[in-house]
């Protein structure tokens, strides 16, 4: 079995749209272009929160391995880092502009003030580990980066983390696509390996919940 019929067999779940063999292979010439632009909008447009940035990036490391991208792994690795980090920095602004106007509506359901400060204490207490953790967390990192700016996140400390988390993020699953998809087994079976990364990727998030049940439970056990 080639590369491309694994690819295509194993996405053939997807929307054609959104599958990362058809995006890539049908751009053409244009296909870095491309990919930069969407990891951009899903890590600072909160419309791209359906877009398959995990699955892209692994495709086009992949991709990259067996010839199919024209470019250079560090290329592609600097790009999509860049792209993943002036997306949540206009994810940031996007929130801190747009979110007063949402939340000052006393009648609004939806968007609360009591959302913000909730968003405002969750970032002070695990406002550094939430944002790498949430790079690679689909949809979360989405979410995560306007509501930084809606809970008025320290905007340094923001963009630092966001920066390191970026590399993680985007340069990690980029290499690791380059590497692993020169396993014979990894090719053939891409769709499994996509639903492993997001698991694995849920590690971090769970222990932290059951970290901070574990703190609750002992300071409810020492209160009088």
């Amino acid at each position: 079995m080639t590369l491309a019929s694994a690819t295509v067999h194993s996405m053939s779940i997807l929307p054609s749209w959104l599958d990362p063999e058809v995006i890539l292979r049908g751009m053409g010439g244009w296909a870095l272009a491309v990919l930069c632009l969407i990891i951009f909008a899903e890590c600072g447009l909160l419309v791209g929160f359906f877009l398959p940035g995990d699955s892209l990036l692994f495709t086009a490391g992949l991709f990259v391995a067996s010839g199919a991208v024209d470019h250079p792994l560090w290329l592609v690795c600097v790009l999509v880092t860049v792209c993943a980090f002036v997306g949540n920095v206009c994810g940031y602004w996007i929130g801190a502009k747009a979110g007063p106007a949402m939340f000052s509506k006393p009648d609004s359901k939806l968007f609360k003030k009591e959302y913000v400060d909730k968003t405002h204490e969750f970032f002070e207490k695990y406002g550094t580990r939430a944002i790498v953790m949430a790079r690679f967390v689909p949809i979360v990192r989405t979410f995560i980066t306007a509501m930084a700016g809606v809970g008025r996140m320290d905007p340094k400390r923001y963009f630092v983390y966001s920066a390191i988390g970026g590399v993680g993020w985007a340069t990690g699953v980029t290499v690791l696509g380059y590497f692993l998809g020169q396993i014979s087994f990894v090719h053939e079976n891409i769709e499994a390996m996509l639903v492993l990364i997001v698991l694995v990727s849920l590690i971090p998030i769970v222990i932290e919940v059951i970290r901070a049940r574990r703190q609750k439970k002992h300071v409810a056990t020492e209160s009088p």
